[in-house]
């Protein structure tokens, strides 16, 4: 090979190699912002988001807020100073979280919200959510099934400013309500948190030995409830839980929890980094701001089939 050719040959491999290393750096910064991944569903949600950025070609920062806006906020600044192309955001309530994501809209960062809604539109470009209505309604019913139509049970809430707390027991409670022999005997708010719904139980247990079902807003608080309840030797009392984690799958099959109510994790993540990619493409996503994606029951029949937020 002649020494001009070879000079081409290795120009044009050398101009490849800067067109793709560009290309890599022109994707960009997507920050993925979650509550704590000591909950598994969010740690599932954002090992996707991060996943699914990455096969896109873009950098990643993951980070946690906690449940705090304030935090939230500091962390959607952190995400502008570092010139982040697009936030991913499973936010810390429908009506604090409202500031960060218009912040981040000011900045022109578009946000993708996941999981939880805010009470505000044509400031994020995307909210998908599991249809937590339908997901609801599915658990009320196998509750309803299990508990024979009849007898006192407790229903354990979310945090009061997530809208999904509101949203799941209206579900709930448009099922069970049409039963008359089923009485609540007691609706506390648990906070999402396991400890916090172990606390509750051991009191609710004491003043309603009569208890027959707990109804819970996501599966910590169902795992908490089941806690409290083993330890009272109350292995009686049935179980419904909402989200389909792996601790909950198991302890179906063991028959420590009736059923739970899987929400898609990684599918919505999955999507909202996908619909970013596009809108930082094409200035569109194809798609609604307000995008909900249906659950399905878990009980002891498909129990197998479930692992990390999906059916498999």
């Amino acid at each position: 090979m002649k020494r001009s050719t070879r000079w081409a040959v290795a120009a044009v491999a050398a101009l490849a190699l800067f067109s793709s290393v560009g290309a890599a750096q022109a994707a960009g910064l997507i920050a993925i912002i979650t509550p704590s991944h000591d909950n598994p569903f969010f740690k599932a949600e954002a090992d996707a988001a991060d996943a699914r950025a990455k096969a896109l070609g873009y950098d990643t920062i993951v980070l946690v807020h906690d449940d705090d806006a304030n935090k939230q906020m500091s962390l959607v600044e952190t995400a502008i100073s570092r010139g982040a192309k697009a936030i991913i955001l499973d936010n810390a309530g429908s009506e604090a979280s409202i500031s960060a994501v218009q912040k981040a809209k000011d900045a022109k960062i578009p946000s993708f919200l996941i999981d939880r809604e805010i009470n505000a539109t044509g400031i994020a470009v995307s909210q998908i959510v599991s249809n937590n209505y339908q997901g609801a309604q599915l658990g009320a019913r196998a509750f309803v099934k299990a508990m024979g139509e009849k007898g006192n049970y407790v229903e354990l809430v979310g945090r009061e400013a997530d809208l999904n707390a509101g949203i799941r027991s209206k579900g709930y409670h448009d099922v069970i309500d049409q039963f008359s022999n089923m009485k609540i005997v007691a609706r506390q708010s648990a906070n999402w948190s396991q400890p916090e719904a172990y606390q509750v139980m051991e009191s609710i247990i004491q003043s309603h030995p009569d208890l027959k079902g707990v109804i819970a807003g996501n599966d910590t608080m169902a795992m908490g409830a089941s806690a409290a309840l083993k330890a009272a030797k109350r292995s009686d009392v049935i179980v419904v839980g909402f989200d389909g984690s792996n601790d909950v799958r198991d302890a179906i099959k063991r028959d420590e929890i009736k059923a739970t109510v899987l929400q898609p994790a990684a599918l919505a993540a999955t999507q909202a980094v996908e619909q970013a990619d596009a809108y930082l493409k094409s200035g569109a996503t194809g798609k609604p701001e307000k995008q909900l994606i249906n659950c399905s029951l878990i009980t002891k029949a498909n129990a197998d089939k479930l692992d990390m937020f999906a059916l498999r």
